[in-house]
């Protein structure tokens, strides 16, 4: 008798609890309006495969941010480069496989401010400009400041700009020429007081051509699917070889003249103008 009430307890035990997690898994759900073939649904759940590579994108910039607290500012710097690639393959897999979703758009902005926002002012913070005092966390600050105002401005503009040019320089390429300059400068232990300045001045330039007006190429237009030229496939071969050969110099040169070719078009573009 007392084990048939044991065994009754048991159940009505497994039964709740089963009740509970139903109710948390109901209660958590994620349920968004979509537009499938014209007309709108209620669709419940998220894709797994393309915010699988945001949370990782969103973990690099973590383990930069710890790895810079460490005082291993290299592989703080390798991390943001980490969460570039992640970052740039979300996007891509979602549209290849057809998982867009308003979910995975807004986890993929949240983890841009860690990952291109966070990460690349602390650790510029923590390794040199800690040194500078309150201007350079002032610096930092604004970087941070600016990083979250062109993600939000890049939100609200999407399907409203030329696909073709970015507005402001694009906050994973502004993470990458900072992380490029902590990297190389480590590298090379170059603490004097003049690199601190130049650290300060890439910083709060960055910042600043973040949430600017200037366009910036985006690549998008570049058909990956069609054929091209097998001087294209070599070009790219002799790329990583450059490449691996001083890797913090060379992507420090290939981020230093993207960023600086923005200005520097705009300015070709206002004397084009002016002389005609």
């Amino acid at each position: 008798m007392n084990q048939d009430a044991n065994n009754h307890d048991d159940q009505d035990k497994a039964t709740t609890e089963e009740d509970l997690a139903s109710a948390f898994v109901r209660d958590s759900e994620v349920v968004e309006e979509a537009e499938e073939e014209g007309r709108k649904i209620r669709r419940r759940g998220i894709y797994l495969l393309p915010n699988l590579f945001t949370t990782s994108a969103l973990f690099s910039g973590f383990f930069a941010v710890v790895a810079a607290l460490n005082g291993s500012f290299g592989a703080a710097s390798i991390a943001i480069f980490i969460a570039m690639v992640l970052d740039g393959l979300d996007g891509r897999v979602a549209r290849m496989t057809n998982t867009q979703s308003a979910f995975g758009a807004e986890y993929d902005s949240l983890a841009d401010m860690i990952s291109f926002g966070m990460a690349p002012s602390l650790v510029a913070f923590t390794w040199i400009l800690q040194d500078v005092g309150k201007t350079g966390w002032v610096v930092a600050f604004l970087y941070v400041a600016c990083a979250a105002l062109r993600l939000a401005r890049f939100n609200v503009q999407i399907g409203s700009v030329d696909k073709k040019w970015f507005i402001g320089l694009p906050s994973p390429s502004a993470a990458a020429l900072v992380a490029a300059s902590v990297w190389t400068f480590h590298n090379f232990d170059a603490e004097a007081f003049g690199f601190k300045i130049l650290m300060l001045l890439v910083v709060g330039a960055a910042g600043v051509l973040m949430v600017s007006n200037i366009r910036y190429y985006s690549f998008k237009d570049i058909d990956l699917k069609g054929p091209v030229p097998f001087v294209v496939l070599l070009a790219i071969v002799l790329g990583f070889v450059v490449i691996s050969i001083e890797p913090s110099v060379m992507l420090l040169l290939l981020f230093g003249t993207y960023v600086a070719s923005g200005p520097v078009l705009a300015l070709m573009r206002k004397l084009r103008r002016s002389t005609h």
